[in-house]
């Protein structure tokens, strides 16, 4: 089985002997979850098709147990989350473990030399093709703890918690707070809501600051970790749970469901969840539930939602957002 993708077609033809070896935050490719080692990501979808191939597979809050003899970090778009991926090998792997960094060249994996120096860890190119680079160090204690990467800021009045790598890592994003502006007259007080998508948890924890009773999803378990450090830091109740959109939900239903769904996957327009989101909402509404969901305007949500309900409402539109709402009926 040949690799799919640039970056693990790079690392094929380096014919090396990756037995044993974690692979830290890959993208889908069957190369891969068909061959050696063992997987670290904190991407529910790749953690879920590695463990049904019977693979070896952490999120980075569970820890790597036994430590490998080596690991190849895919260098992700946001280079903060590349910097925490770093600090978190560096705190947990054995000091001497061979590291190998690969990444697009548009992905920014030529700043990987500054990132390692700045940590005092030497580097070398090892091969660069398929617009694509792969180097080499050696893992160290560089004194610097990952869990410093987490951040707080203030938005609508609620602490949020954040990390590198969560949607609007830090800020509020314009989408959200037209949503928020429409949820006060749409929700019932003490609902059943669910929040796909949950991000830092702005959603879930303005909901339950309501009296709503909520449920919080997101692919990422950095998004998981930092709705329930939101929900802790404001002193409210919640679940947040890593779901593919609904996987990990079963036949469980609500009275609403609220997103401000992603339609990137990097840097590739993806509609593939936010098409689940709609196109399933119906199987997870109670009769008379509804889904609620803020989206840039140009995005073809329209169609998803006259499918999924037979109609839908428009509750507001700053010309670069919309809010739709859809009523099951």
């Amino acid at each position: 089985m040949s690799a799919e993708t640039p970056v693990c077609q790079l690392l094929e033809r380096q014919g090396a002997d990756y037995r044993g070896w974690l692979w830290v935050a890959p993208p889908r490719d069957a190369w891969l979850e068909a061959g050696e080692g063992s997987l670290l990501s904190a991407d529910q979808a790749v953690l879920a098709a590695w463990r049904a191939r019977g693979r070896a597979a952490h999120s980075p809050f569970e820890g790597v147990d036994p430590a490998p003899p080596g690991a190849v970090l895919f260098w992700p778009k946001s280079h903060a989350l590349g910097e925490w991926w770093l600090l978190w090998l560096c705190a947990h792997l054995p000091p001497g473990t061979p590291l190998q960094l690969v990444g697009e060249n548009q992905g920014g994996i030529k700043r990987v030399l500054k990132a390692l120096a700045a940590l005092g860890l030497g580097c070398r190119k090892l091969d660069s093709a398929r617009r694509c680079g792969l180097y080499a160090t050696c893992l160290d204690r560089v004194g610097i703890d990952p869990d410093e990467a987490w951040t707080c800021f203030e938005a609508e009045g609620i602490r949020l918690v954040s990390h590198p790598g969560v949607f609007c890592h830090g800020k509020l994003d314009e989408g959200t707070r037209l949503l928020l502006e429409q949820l006060l007259a749409c929700l019932a007080q003490g609902g059943e809501v669910l929040d796909v998508g949950c991000g830092d948890g702005i959603l879930a924890a303005w909901m339950a600051r309501r009296g709503a009773r909520v449920a919080a999803v997101d692919v990422s378990h950095f998004a998981i970790e930092a709705t329930r450090r939101t929900l802790v830091a404001n002193g409210l109740d919640g679940e947040a749970l890593a779901s593919d959109v609904y996987s990990a939900l079963g036949g469980r239903r609500f009275d609403a469901i609220v997103s401000n769904p992603p339609f990137h996957q990097e840097r590739v327009i993806d509609y593939g969840p936010a098409g689940r989101l709609i196109l399933e909402a119906p199987d997870h509404l109670h009769p008379g539930g509804q889904l609620i969901l803020v989206a840039n305007a140009f995005l073809p949500y329209p169609d998803l939602l006259e499918r999924a309900f037979g109609g839908f409402e428009v509750l507001a539109d700053d010309r670069r957002f919309r809010v739709y709402r859809a009523v099951k009926g």
